[in-house]
């Protein structure tokens, strides 16, 4: 176990501390609004350009570790971080206000999507591997030997969110995908969650060392403010971004790619207020239990969840009313939680205060204050579908547990206000599964599909399993790129590309396309797939 109260700390280049030369910075416990935990030092210039150039150095070496060592040093991250889940789980209470069973939970989905990417990593499906053999009796013209797989990109910079200190942070589902591909990772630590980060990074460094890979595999780095990303993303050996945070963040991050003489790609998850659709039929179920599980997504974790529900569309009539007063009741008697951050808190201030002063829009509900600092009361605002429409400012996440009601007259009309969105993690729609089937719900779902990575029916948005068939993306500005997922088996793909050989010998044949299958993959050959161990000298 390591203990960091009372020292300085450092951070990890290649598995080894190195003292920064830029100042140190202090965690602030959200709840007093004090410095908490020890100092940490933050790396200069040179000093962030050597963590990219040890993860250069280590990518040749690492890029061919076989399945089995790739895979066995993730199961012993995942071993590394819960054997110092006690100490990791003490110090994230302490930065960032989460409950412990919230970061229990996140500390458990950290370890198992590690486990996850190990079995990915086994499997072998990432590689893509595609063969056409040689047809050279073919006419017109013969076919020579195709044989495709796919590569890893090269050294990866990944970003830590703020809202999940342990899940999408040092050894999260970025960090955890890249080096299942085969990728190097720069790990940019959050600064407001210093010493959890430490821990987690420090555990991984083990793993790595424990399996005699190069240590470049993983850096963790400390830095001021904004420059030590920016350098990062510029810095010609980082190949690929992976980043969960602000709009404006990601936003940054991928204008500095673009810009590179040779772009990169960045994986930015940002805004989303995942709509929730009650159709009329839904409302004349129990509308307890619809307010009870809207409030409880929208009011976790004090809102700051990426799926958390930021707007809500109910019919007008009396049954929608006695929803919304529902919603009211729940909310207004509901205390607020402390937040992550002092900032993050008075961002969440401001939106509200920005929603509250539109015309059109008023209050129906407000909570209490929590108990110390940083602790907002969660609210809810109401509006009708003519002025949502007109006021774009209205769909804007505001990251907290404040809601919008918008109020529409009928189901028809919402294909309409869906097109006007912008690009969504999720949507979600409460209806009747029986007689809601009818070309307007269809409708409904085929303007939901442009706009949403995941489309939910009569459930909460909130919660993101994590397996094969997950989507955690969406069109822009939910993420940069909605072709990929942050989340699941899927978001190894991220890391890759693909590459085809072209009449190559059988002794300079990679062992993904190697006519012997010496890792025994699974493989697709003249178009049909072919199970592992059923393929014989292709």
């Amino acid at each position: 176990m390591t203990t960091l109260t009372g020292q300085t700390h450092h951070s990890l280049i290649a598995g080894e501390p190195v003292p920064g030369t830029e100042g140190t910075i202090r965690a602030v416990d959200p709840a007093l609004g004090a410095p908490t935990g020890p100092e940490f030092t933050l790396l200069g210039g040179d000093q962030v350009a050597a963590a990219a150039r040890a993860a250069d150095e280590a990518f040749a070496a690492y890029r061919r570790t076989s399945p089995e060592v790739r895979a066995a040093f993730l199961d012993s991250g995942a071993d590394r971080i819960a054997e110092a889940g006690e100490e990791i789980v003490a110090a994230a209470m302490r930065e960032t206000g989460l409950p412990e069973a919230r970061l229990r939970g996140e500390l458990a989905r950290t370890t198992n999507q590690l486990r996850l990417f190990a079995k990915v990593v086994r499997a072998g499906d990432h590689h893509g591997v595609r063969i056409e053999p040689a047809l050279p009796d073919r006419t017109p013209l013969p076919r020579p030997d195709l044989r495709r797989r796919t590569l890893p990109l090269g050294p990866v910079a990944v970003f830590g969110a703020s809202n999940f200190p342990l899940a999408f942070s040092v050894a999260g589902g970025d960090t955890a995908s890249a080096l299942a591909a085969g990728c190097p990772v720069v790990f940019k630590a959050h600064n407001a969650h210093p010493a959890t980060g430490l821990l987690v990074g420090t555990a991984l460094s083990r793993a790595v060392a424990d399996h005699g890979l190069p240590g470049g595999v993983f850096s963790l780095v400390f830095g001021p403010g904004t420059a030590v990303g920016q350098q990062l993303v510029t810095d010609p050996r980082i190949k690929a971004v992976g980043f969960t945070g602000s709009r404006g963040g990601g936003t940054a991050l991928m204008a500095t790619a673009a810009a590179r003489e040779v772009p990169i790609p960045v994986y930015a998850e940002m805004s989303s207020v995942n709509p929730v659709f009650v159709l009329p039929s839904a409302l004349t179920g129990d509308r307890d239990a619809l307010a009870d599980g809207f409030v409880t997504s929208l009011n976790g974790s004090a809102g700051q969840l990426c799926t958390a529900p930021g707007l809500l569309f109910v019919a007008e009539g009396p049954d929608g009313d006695d929803l919304v007063a529902r919603i009211s009741d729940r909310l207004t008697a509901a205390t607020g939680q402390t937040m992550l951050t002092p900032g993050i808190c008075s961002s969440r201030l401001e939106g509200e205060k920005r929603l509250a002063g539109i015309t059109g829009v008023r209050e129906v509900g407000h909570g209490r204050g929590g108990e110390g600092q940083n602790a907002p009361a969660p609210a809810v605002y109401t509006t009708d579908a003519a002025t949502f429409a007109e006021a774009p400012g209205l769909a804007e996440e505001i990251f907290g547990a404040v809601c919008l009601v918008v109020r529409y007259g009928s189901a028809d009309r919402l294909p309409t206000l869906v097109e006007g969105m912008e690009g969504q993690l999720t949507a979600t729609v409460h209806l009747d599964a029986e007689t809601d089937t009818g070309d307007g719900v269809r409708e409904l779902f085929e303007a939901l599909e442009l706009r949403a990575g995941r489309i939910l029916v009569n459930g909460w948005p909130t919660g993101v399993d994590v397996g094969d068939a997950m989507v955690h993306g969406g069109p822009f500005p939910a993420t940069s790129d909605g072709r990929s997922t942050s989340v699941g088996s899927a978001a190894i793909e991220r890391f890759l590309r693909p590459v085809v050989y072209q009449n190559v010998p059988a002794a300079l044949q990679p062992a993904p396309v190697h006519a012997d299958n010496p890792w025994n993959l699974a493989r697709r050959v003249d178009g049909v797939h072919v199970p592992a161990e059923a393929e014989k000298d292709v």
